[in-house]
């Protein structure tokens, strides 16, 4: 009996934060190790349909670094990075558009259908939604997002769909596609959606004050304390091209960005409907 007890007071204390984010817009950077592993995927999947039937407008975007590197590396070719950037020529962008916009996307989206969710495909290209210049001639063919069209995002959330995006956009600056930073493109589109919160799952717990002890979780930062947290050590390497997305979102309207941590099966509903949280949130 007191494991039914327990069971409905987790409803309870899920009411008041169903209430909160009932008909607002919630963005999911999807990606990491909860795309990997078979069981997270599930978790990760199940959490966003539990959410949609909730009354939560939820759009997620996917990167596919790991199928990326696969596909190349099975025609023989090598991948290569700059500044944690993968370098882009036009045989990369081809792989990169055909596995993002193609097998991911829709290896996504059909498994979120399967399971009894309403998803719908989308890239970058569709409707003109991400456009982009030339970030840098050193990195090839990777973007740097100048304008975001959301309506056919907004379109498919008032259909009651979870629109999934992959992340290539429209050249603006010349004739190709670009491959972007599935982290920036997520930050993008949640501005652009005026999005409540826009949710990053990483392969990390969140930031850690000792990189080496969980114990030592920053459950919530505010933008104005990010340069001193870079400065001591705390957000470095690849943390910081992540912060710095998180911060322009807040600065730009989204109430919150939370470093989520995909590596703990069902983080997604533990962060938006628990008194817990799961990982770091940013606010202004």
């Amino acid at each position: 009996m007191s494991s039914l007890v327990e069971q409905a007071q987790v409803l309870v204390e899920a009411l008041p934060y169903i209430q909160k984010y009932s008909g607002k817009t919630v963005v999911v950077k999807y990606g990491g190790n909860a795309m990997i592993s078979e069981e997270l995927r599930d978790a990760v999947i199940s959490d966003l349909i539990l959410l949609s039937l909730v009354g939560i407008r939820l759009a997620v975007v996917h990167g596919g670094g790991p199928e990326i590197s696969d596909q190349l590396s099975r025609l023989g070719k090598k991948s290569k990075f700059v500044d944690g950037l993968r370098h882009t020529d036009g045989e990369t962008m081809d792989v990169v558009q055909q596995v993002l916009c193609g097998k991911v996307n829709k290896d996504l989206v059909t498994r979120i259908n399967r399971q009894g969710g309403r998803a719908l495909g989308l890239c970058g290209l569709d409707a003109g939604l991400l456009q982009a210049v030339q970030l840098d001639d050193k990195y090839g063919l990777v973007g740097e997002i100048t304008r975001v069209e959301p309506a056919v995002v907004t379109d498919a959330l008032s259909l009651g769909y979870i629109p999934v995006v992959s992340t290539v956009a429209m050249g603006m600056d010349k004739s190709c596609v670009y491959n972007i930073n599935a982290d920036t493109a997520a930050a993008k589109l949640a501005v652009a959606l005026g999005a409540e919160k826009l949710l990053l799952l990483t392969d990390v717990r969140g930031l850690l004050v000792n990189p080496k002890d969980e114990s030592t979780l920053l459950p919530a930062v505010r933008a104005s304390e990010i340069p001193s947290l870079i400065k001591d050590g705390v957000i470095q390497g690849g943390m910081i091209p992540k912060i710095d997305c998180a911060v322009e979102a807040v600065r730009s309207g989204v109430t919150s960005t939370v470093i989520l941590d995909g590596r703990i099966p069902h983080s997604i509903l533990i962060e938006l409907l628990s008194d817990d949280g799961a990982g770091t949130m940013l606010t202004l």
